[in-house]
Formats: C-alpha cells, sequence, structure tokens
C-alpha cells in the first residue's frame, strides 16, 4: 500500500514502540496523527514530525472520534497503529494472602484490551469511508499491540495477559469483519523491548533480561517493532494474525 500523502494515526505515538512507529510513517511520507494523554512530549513530537497532536485518553470513545476526525481530515486514513499501554505488575493475592484490589485488574484490562477496541471501532468507521485504492481496493490496515505475555504470562502478570491476550484473541474477528470494506488487522506480540520502563531499569538488569533472549540476546529495540509494522503496511497479503516479534525467548514463570 502506497503510503505517501495518506494519513496515519498512532496512540501511545509520544514514547517508545509508538514514536519509533511514528517517525517510520513520517519518513515515508504519512501525515502521523499522535494519540497521547496531555502530559507527554506527544505536541513537541508531532510539531518535529510535521504532523499532529491529539491529547486523549484511548478509553473515552469521544476524546478518541475527536482524533480519527484529525487525522481524516489530514488525508485518507490509512494506518492505524495501537500502542498506547499500562503494565503495573500486581498478583492475584497480596503479601498478606488477601486479594488485590479488582479496580488494579480492571484499569489494565480498560486500557490495554477496550481502549484498543475503542480505537479500532472509531478509527475503522473513518476508514470505511475512505475512497478505496483504485487500483487494490484497499481502504488500510490496523495494526495492534499484544505482547508475549499473552502466551507466555508470567506470575505477577495476570491483568497485563489477560488484557493482551485479548487483543490477540480479537484481531481474527474484526479482521474477518473488516475485510468487506478492504480494511485489514494484525497485531504484533512483541517480547522484552526497549521501552522508557525498561531502560530506567539499571544496565546490569537490562543485561540479564536481554540474555534471556535465545536469539539475538538483547533487548528488543523499538525501531524494530517500527519496521515491522511497516512491512505489514507494504505486504498486502498479511491479514488476522499476530506476529510474535521476540528473539524465540519463551517466557519462564518469573
Amino acid at each position: 500500500m502506497e503510503i505517501t500523502g495518506t494519513s496515519a494515526l498512532v496512540t501511545g505515538g509520544a514514547s517508545g514502540l509508538g514514536l519509533a512507529t511514528a517517525r517510520r510513517l513520517a519518513a515515508a511520507g504519512a501525515v502521523v496523527t499522535i494519540i497521547d494523554l496531555p502530559s507527554s512530549a506527544g505536541a513537541d513530537i508531532a510539531a518535529e514530525l510535521g504532523g499532529s497532536f491529539a491529547p486523549a485518553d484511548v478509553t473515552d470513545p469521544a476524546q478518541v472520534a475527536a482524533a480519527v476526525e484529525i487525522a481524516a481530515q489530514a488525508g485518507p486514513l490509512r494506518v492505524v497503529v495501537n500502542c498506547a499501554g499500562i503494565a503495573p505488575p500486581a498478583k492475584v493475592l497480596d503479601r498478606e494472602g488477601n486479594p488485590a484490589p479488582l479496580a488494579d485488574f480492571e484499569r489494565v484490562v480498560r486500557v490495554n484490551l477496550v481502549g484498543t477496541y475503542n480505537v479500532i471501532s472509531q478509527a475503522s468507521a473513518a476508514m470505511a469511508r475512505t475512497d478505496a485504492d483504485a487500483a487494490t481496493g484497499d481502504r488500510g490496515v490496523i495494526v495492534n499491540t499484544a505482547s508475549v505475555a499473552a502466551f507466555d504470562g508470567q506470575i505477577g502478570q495476570p491483568a497485563y495477559s489477560a488484557s493482551k491476550g485479548g487483543v490477540h484473541a480479537m484481531t481474527l474477528p474484526i479482521a474477518r469483519e473488516l475485510a468487506r470494506y478492504g480494511i485489514r488487522v494484525l497485531t504484533i506480540a512483541p517480547g522484552i523491548m526497549e521501552t522508557p520502563m525498561l531502560k530506567g531499569l539499571p544496565q546490569a538488569a537490562q543485561d540479564s533480561l536481554g540474555q534471556q533472549v535465545p536469539y539475538p540476546s538483547r533487548l528488543g529495540r523499538p525501531d524494530e517493532y517500527a519496521q515491522l509494522v511497516m512491512s505489514i503496511v507494504e505486504n498486502g497479503y498479511l491479514n488476522g494474525e499476530t506476529i510474535r516479534l521476540d528473539g524465540a525467548i519463551r517466557m519462564a514463570p518469573r
């Protein structure tokens, strides 16, 4: 699919995987709209890339609809990438053996799963109204972010694993539904990536995590995620699949 002159929407685009993706898309000629929290560096990043910043909570339908409208006004909306998410650790039982607060579980699922669904629903409605590519019939592609935790969840990750497992599980049914509009839907499941959260750890801890990866034995780089997004966008026969990007790691229980 031709990217130059199209509009792209990236959630969580002010840092980490989203930032790397926004930069790749802008370099390929897309006009990028970044969705991130008002407190983020989204405005500065958007100015740097010649795009727009739409401060929004991905779980808020009205705020996301407004962001989608900004993106749709910038050009035909062809690419949507969901990178916004949170990963606070929490066990089912606390140290005293008491149930952890249900609200903590609900918050993670709401941001990671409900937020992703909200962006898909709002953006796909706009994409479906966009003229299809005359040569291919394509209207666009939506790329979501799951995690290897969807398959290899560790102790302390029940909420995160459930939320990312949900993103994986809804990929195929949504791809099947949106096929009639010429919209493809895929998901990337990253392994241990060099995100701002992990980069805040001591170097020894980062090295230890990287050594758990079979090959290459290091943390994944955000630009490698962005590179895979570009490959998905450009390869029109990819659809309805979750792709692991993890150096062949399979996470241990802890």
